[in-house]
């Protein structure tokens, strides 16, 4: 017996999308920086890519389940969430190199190149799947 709750939501399925995406994104850099910086280096690494994937994930979740509610409750969780998530992602960053012994210079470089790294890739394969007409959205 399997329940129906009806389509994705499209914010999660991009959410979902980018968050795959991680997979491949995230071992290159821990790679890389393990390469680098050591071990040190590596796991720092991991844990910015960790915190970038907990953001886009919690994105995801806040826009489809406001968008169920309203478009006004849409756009305020939009605008709000995304100082909610700057914040949480900036408390992260901050607790992490606090109270973890971590290689900051690792950490910091894969935060960013993780966030920007993955909406690159996201925005490329959304103007491939346009330009093709096909339904994005499957």
């Amino acid at each position: 017996m399997t329940v129906d709750l009806g389509p994705v939501p499209v914010e999660r399925l991009l959410a979902r999308r980018t968050i795959g995406r991680a997979i491949y994104v995230g071992p290159t850099l821990i790679l890389v920086l393990g390469l680098a910086r050591g071990w040190d280096g590596a796991w720092a690494a991991a844990l910015g890519v960790g915190i970038v994937v907990f953001n886009f994930w919690i994105s995801g979740a806040i826009l489809s389940i406001s968008s169920r509610i309203s478009l006004q409750a849409y756009h305020a969780a939009a605008l709000i969430g995304f100082f909610l998530r700057l914040g949480l992602f900036a408390g992260a960053v901050y607790l992490v190199a606090t109270l973890v012994e971590v290689d900051r210079l690792a950490f910091g470089i894969s935060a960013v190149v993780a966030y920007l790294t993955l909406l690159v890739l996201e925005a490329v394969a959304l103007s491939r799947r346009e330009r093709r007409e096909e339904n994005w959205i499957r």
